[in-house]
């Protein structure tokens, strides 16, 4: 089923009767990438999102304690409930995947929403490009990039890219739509397109074997590989300054965004 309203599908996930990854869903609206720490560290994650804004666009940071979005929600949203699963590190170990946070909540959490590539989909589409891994009913598929390093306070931070099969005759149309300004709060455009992928990015030869998320079928003849910055970056970097604080983050689990109620083409107001 897909939602066409944020309110009902993050209500269908604080039931618990929604548990799937976002994509697709709710075309038209900002999705967010999702980081919380405590507060001790949330100041040196800020400085790595001011340091990489491709890969993670900052669209709301709360004050320590609030679980509830401002500039991204119209409605009582409640980030500890309503993205479909989420992931538990400590001291950068995953320990746990869960679909409600409520229990491992406390006043000294930050909470970071950041930009996600599955805002402009629904743009694309819009305009004939169609957008594989919705049409296979998969999460997108994700890749550590082994030949580029974040800058900023977290060390060897790989970037993550997010990959979609385009139609070689809509390659330049997708750069186009995504390089848009509306589009800067969620990656923007492509930074590669083409089958030299593990040469320019050091992504694995094998576009089956992913880091994060699902393979997609594609077809070599007609479609380019294009891959953009994607906000799983920021968890990688979230797993470091866990290991550094020694303690707790969360974050969600790959593809298990917060939808918003913002308009992908709206101004975020201040």
């Amino acid at each position: 089923m897909i939602y066409q309203n944020p309110t009902e599908l993050r209500n269908a996930i604080r039931s618990g009767e929604f548990t799937s990854a976002t994509s697709g869903q709710c075309p038209g609206y900002i999705q967010a990438n999702m980081v919380i720490l405590s507060k001790r560290i949330a100041d040196n994650f800020f400085q790595f999102c001011q340091l990489n804004p491709r890969a993670c666009p900052l669209l709301e940071m709360l004050p320590s304690g609030s679980y509830t979005p401002k500039r991204l929600a119209n409605t009582d949203a409640d980030i500890r409930t309503d993205l479909p699963k989420y992931r538990i590190y400590q001291n950068g170990k995953l320990i746990e995947e869960v679909t409600d946070i409520k229990h491992h909540w406390n006043d000294d959490m930050v909470t970071f929403l950041l930009g996600c590539s599955f805002s402009f989909e629904n743009a694309l589409q819009k305009h004939g490009i169609r957008i594989k891994n919705v049409d296979q009913n998969k999460n997108v598929a994700m890749y550590r990039c082994s030949k580029i390093k974040c800058d900023g306070p977290f060390e060897n931070v790989s970037l993550v890219v997010s990959m979609r099969p385009i139609q070689n005759d809509q390659v330049n149309l997708a750069k186009q739509i995504t390089g848009e300004k509306i589009f800067q709060k969620t990656h923007g455009d492509p930074l590669y397109c083409g089958y030299d992928y593990t040469e320019e990015l050091g992504v694995n030869h094998d576009l089956n074997d992913v880091d994060f998320g699902d393979s997609i079928e594609m077809n070599r003849e007609t479609e380019t590989p294009c891959f953009w910055y994607c906000g799983v970056t920021g968890i990688m970097a979230a797993i470091e300054a866990s290991k550094i604080d020694e303690g707790m983050c969360i974050t969600h689990s790959p593809g298990h965004m917060f939808v918003s109620d913002v308009k992908d083409d709206e101004e975020l107001s201040e």
